[in-house]
């Protein structure tokens, strides 16, 4: 694993702790959900 996705899984989980301290979760959540299906769709799209 290299320093910049080691340091990538450090920040998503210091800003999932971040969002329960905020109480912003569902946002969150939302968004990933939303960020991995439009991901998906464009990659079919190139594919």
């Amino acid at each position: 694993m290299s320093l910049k996705s080691t340091i990538y899984k450090i920040l998503r989980i210091w800003n999932d702790v971040d969002a329960v301290r905020k109480g912003k979760v569902g946002k969150r959540i939302g968004r990933r959900v939303t960020g991995k299906a439009a991901g998906k769709t464009i990659r079919k799209m190139f594919k």
